[in-house]
């Protein structure tokens, strides 16, 4: 871990420290990437393969379903290895699998059977990678930087979520889907270049842990998480928010189409509010946690921000689109300054050698309410319609807060550094 105990404090903040400052432009790179890739694939599926509207369901579905299927063997995997080549590795074979599609319908040879294993092999690689990534943080960072850092990254991540997109049509426009899916490609590079020049030197691994059987390391990970008071309200949370948000999500484009009757520009336009939104949460996070502490500030912001989620459903023509975007920004803020607290949280809080579990652990288990979360909202808008739809899971966001109620951060200003050494376990 670097030593920055010593290093003044400046307006630039952690990306002063160059092996940050390479961990962010990397990140942020392929976090662009990720962005072309959400519109590109489904475009190259729409346009060069004809594919259905089920089909490109299955497309994006196939992206989430590595989080079910390896999420929690990754989590002991990663325990027990240097992170960084890992991460690299992740990053070249992202390169291939997105390289293989132009190849393939250069030579006129791609099929939707390619795009859904492309989609698959990047959804596994982005299992790896970010359990490792949230890992290799504290190792970059020493604690009294992983809040200032972890909100760097995220801001820089919902700035590409708005910029993506954009690009992605540009370049689809300008040079075809397949084409925009090079760039892609190339962002991965990028990344993996920024990590081979980060110089700080990871901790060796015991020779004791490594022969710890996984599926014991893997029920060590499940234990850790649902036996402790601050880990188990906040993973529930998030399981319940993220199936809340992709249900809502699901039927929104339809909703401001067909019920709000608005053309495509202005509903590309109002969803990049939650994604500004998220910027804005990423750049007050720091402050928020400094003027009411990590546990209080998180729990406020969550109890003011939520219920404008009952906005969007209220959502008319003219004046009344106001509502959406109001409703989409505040919510934005408050996932984003969740996601900061509760992820700096865990790499101060959780053992070393249990922090890639923990991760694995709460991010399988955030991820598998996402398409459960889709298939409800799409259910219930062909159902009830759409506008009751999006007030269903609305309902749902709106006092989703009360869960972190629940924990021990009610009675408190910040969370724990460290978890109580009674309930730490010992060491396989």
């Amino acid at each position: 871990m670097n030593d920055t105990s010593d290093r003044p404090r400046t307006r630039w903040g952690v990306l002063t420290q160059p092996d940050f400052r390479l961990l962010w432009t990397g990140e942020t790179v392929s976090g662009l990437g990720n962005s072309i890739t959400v519109v590109a694939l489904p475009l190259i599926a729409v346009e060069v393969l004809d594919a259905s509207s089920t089909a490109v369901g299955l497309l994006a579905a196939a992206v989430w379903l590595p989080w079910l299927l390896v999420g929690l063997p990754v989590g002991a995997w990663v325990d027990r290895m240097h992170k960084r080549p890992l991460m690299i590795a992740c990053d070249l074979a992202a390169v291939a699998a997105l390289g293989s599609i132009p190849l393939a319908a250069w030579l006129d040879a791609l099929t939707f059977q390619h795009l859904v294993v492309v989609a698959l092999l990047c959804g596994t690689a982005a299992v790896c990678f970010n359990t490792a990534y949230h890992s290799y943080i504290r190792i970059v960072l020493d604690g009294r930087d992983l809040l200032e850092g972890n909100a760097k990254l995220q801001g820089s991540e919902a700035a590409t979520q708005v910029a993506g997109p954009g690009v992605a049509g540009l370049l689809a426009q300008a040079f075809g889907a397949v084409t925009a899916l090079v760039a892609d490609a190339v962002t991965f590079l990028v990344s993996a270049a920024c990590l081979k020049r980060i110089s700080v030197v990871e901790p060796d691994r015991a020779l004791d842990e490594e022969r710890v059987p996984l599926r014991r390391q893997i029920s060590e990970g499940l234990r850790f998480v649902g036996r402790d008071r601050y880990l188990r309200p906040m993973v529930t949370w998030g399981a319940v928010i993220n199936m809340a948000l992709m249900g809502y999500q699901a039927v929104q484009v339809v909703f401001l189409v067909r019920t709000v009757g608005l053309n495509p520009a202005m509903v590309g336009l109002l969803l990049t509010s939650g994604s500004t939104g998220g910027i804005v949460g990423a750049l007050v996070a720091a402050r928020v946690s400094r003027r009411f502490g990590t546990a209080r500030g998180l729990l406020l912001l969550q109890a003011a921000t939520a219920p404008f989620a009952l906005l969007l459903p209220m959502t008319t023509a003219g004046p009344g689109l106001l509502l959406f975007a109001m409703g989409a920004f505040l919510v934005g803020i408050g996932i984003s300054v969740a996601n900061i607290v509760v992820g700096s949280f865990r790499q101060t809080y959780c053992p070393p050698h249990m922090l890639g579990r923990v991760v694995a652990t709460a991010m399988m288990i955030n991820h598998s309410t996402i398409p459960l979360g889709s298939l409800l909202g799409g259910m219930l808008g062909d159902a009830l319609g759409y506008r009751p739809a999006m007030w269903i899971t609305t309902g749902v966001v709106a006092p989703s807060w009360l869960i972190l109620a629940t924990s021990p951060m009610r009675r408190e200003r910040d969370l724990p550094q460290t978890q109580e050494p009674e309930q730490t376990p010992a060491k396989s």
